[in-house]
């Protein structure tokens, strides 16, 4: 079965690079590059910085932290992942399923990731990385729980010798392809909302003993080279963190994606941010550093380099999980 999980990681790889190759390029109009484009990161907006007429901060109003009570839940959610048998019930020998779903981006990025954290001397043995995001797969598709993706997403679980019922946690990066140019008033990013709510809904119903979602949005979208028509050029690139950080505030002020058994049946994981992996091109974040380089990205400009792009990613994840306090508590050994 290991081996079977290395050929479909390698599947996976080769899907990530052929999507990155863009059918009927040449209706696609010219696009100029950009090695930045002056927006501000979401992470260092304040709460009086305005995008769009949105603040700053990943969890709103300048904030990187997410709100006591959602820390909390999602703290004892965190205390109840605990290694699983086939049937997802607690077993010494069981195992503790972190996958990822999305598209291509995020397949590529957590094959690297799978490699460099099974490495890691941090890691429990307990925790199986299984990557279930799908080349080519748009939010949209991940909104029909009979679609091939999730049959695609399974199918990829099951090879990674893991059942439904042993996912206890997962990353979620979802975008969608071809935003129209008219959407100037954040409504893609409206649009992202709705479909990764409905996607979350599905995920859990999936999943059933799925405890904590983390999501992250894009990447740096200026050096699209494939034209607005095919994927996600900036700004829409940097708008997908406004979808995600609504999504997560509506969980916050509990106006959907249930996660609390006394209001009724559970409908979501405890949603939180994961890394949040935007930055202005060339120029480095403040913090930390980050910048994404041309030579980042394959030929497409958007796809991430498996050795350079997509390394980044891994380990801005790797490192979040090793050390955010919901995280640790069940990815590091003890």
């Amino acid at each position: 079965m290991k081996y079977i999980s290395k050929l479909i990681s390698a599947a996976a790889g080769l899907l990530w690079l052929a999507s990155a190759i863009p059918s009927h390029a040449e209706d696609a109009p010219a696009w100029k590059e950009q090695s930045s484009t002056g927006l501000i990161p979401l992470s260092a907006m304040s709460a009086s910085d305005k995008y769009k007429g949105e603040d700053g901060g990943l969890y709103g109003g300048g904030r990187n932290v997410p709100p006591d009570a959602q820390r909390a839940a999602a703290l004892k959610a965190s205390q109840q992942i605990t290694p699983l048998d086939a049937q997802g019930h607690p077993s010494p020998a069981g195992r503790i399923g972190f996958i990822s779903l999305g598209m291509s981006n995020t397949a590529g990025e957590f094959t690297v990731f799978k490699e460099i954290a099974d490495r890691d001397p941090r890691k429990s043995p307990a925790v199986e990385i299984v990557n279930c995001a799908v080349g080519g797969a748009g939010v949209h598709s991940w909104t029909q729980a009979d679609s091939g993706v999730w049959s695609k997403s399974l199918e990829a679980l099951k090879q990674g010798n893991l059942t439904p019922e042993q996912v206890e946690v997962a990353w979620i990066k979802h975008a969608e392809p071809m935003p129209e140019e008219d959407q100037s008033v954040l409504e893609y990013a409206k649009k992202i909302r709705t479909d990764i709510a409905t996607a979350i809904r599905i995920t859990k119903a999936k999943f059933p003993n799925l405890k904590i979602a983390y999501l992250s949005s894009r990447t740096y979208g200026g050096y699209n080279a494939a034209g607005r028509r095919r994927v996600n050029p900036e700004p829409f690139a940097y708008e997908t963190a406004f979808a995600v950080r609504w999504v997560i505030e509506d969980q916050i002020n509990g106006q959907a994606h249930n996660f609390d058994p006394a209001k009724g049946a559970v409908q979501a994981p405890v949603l939180l941010w994961g890394p949040y992996l935007w930055a202005d091109g060339i120029k480095p974040r403040k913090g930390d550093g980050l910048a994404w380089l041309r030579s980042d990205f394959g030929q497409d400009g958007v796809h991430p380099t498996r050795d350079q792009g997509a390394v980044k990613v891994a380990r801005l994840l790797l490192e979040f999980c090793a050390s955010d306090p919901t995280a640790s508590r069940w990815f590091v050994k003890r």
